[in-house]
């Protein structure tokens, strides 16, 4: 009778910590594309404020309501890729422009490849694992066009294309956080915490 229970994803029971993340990209997003205006240091650190509570609530999903069959692994390798990024862009405010843009490319696309096995792993599991495939291809994209076409357009396009992608991909975590959500609580009630 635990059979259908026993392989949900590590944020299962920590939904929130995927929608606190998806909220987290909409409103970095939303501050990208809002002030379009802001000095690259600024940006530097509010991606690396994002990139750092990302990793943590990765983390935390690893720790957290996991049972078995979850790849942990897999949301350690984001996590952790997360918290390098935003330690790097901490602790090396003064990168150019283009190390910006290198960084964030190679840290969407480790984080999409991980989305997209995560999300095949436990496409039985899971309802509405198309969001979190959706949402890795569209990370993977994302840095591939950045650490290609990146380096020839202005400040100001590289700002409006980091904001829609972080919107975009803070409303496809909240989607799979309420699938998850609903997953994890649909049928009858959840018994206490016993395994």
């Amino acid at each position: 009778m635990t059979q259908p229970q026993a392989a949900l994803p590590a944020e299962s029971g920590h939904w929130w910590a995927l929608a606190l993340r998806g909220a987290i990209a909409i409103l970095f997003g939303l501050a990208a594309l809002l002030r379009p205006g802001i000095a690259l240091e600024a940006l530097i650190l509010l991606f690396g404020a994002y990139a750092l509570v990302d990793g943590v609530f990765s983390i935390v999903g690893v720790f957290g309501g996991t049972r078995s069959g979850t790849p942990r692994w897999l949301l350690l390798i984001e996590g952790v890729a997360s918290i390098l990024a935003g330690l790097i862009a901490f602790f090396l405010p003064g990168l150019t422009a283009i190390l910006l843009l290198y960084l964030i490319a190679a840290w969407a696309i480790v984080t999409g490849i991980s989305e997209i096995v995560m999300a095949i792993r436990l496409r039985k599991e899971i309802a509405g694992e198309w969001a979190l495939i959706v949402g890795g291809a569209f990370s993977v994209l994302f840095g591939v066009i950045l650490a290609v076409v990146g380096p020839v357009v202005g400040l100001i396009s590289l700002l409006w294309l980091i904001g829609f992608y972080a919107v975009a991909f803070g409303i496809l975590m909240l989607i799979t956080a309420f699938s998850v959500r609903g997953g994890d609580s649909g049928g009858a009630d959840r018994p206490s915490r016993v395994v």
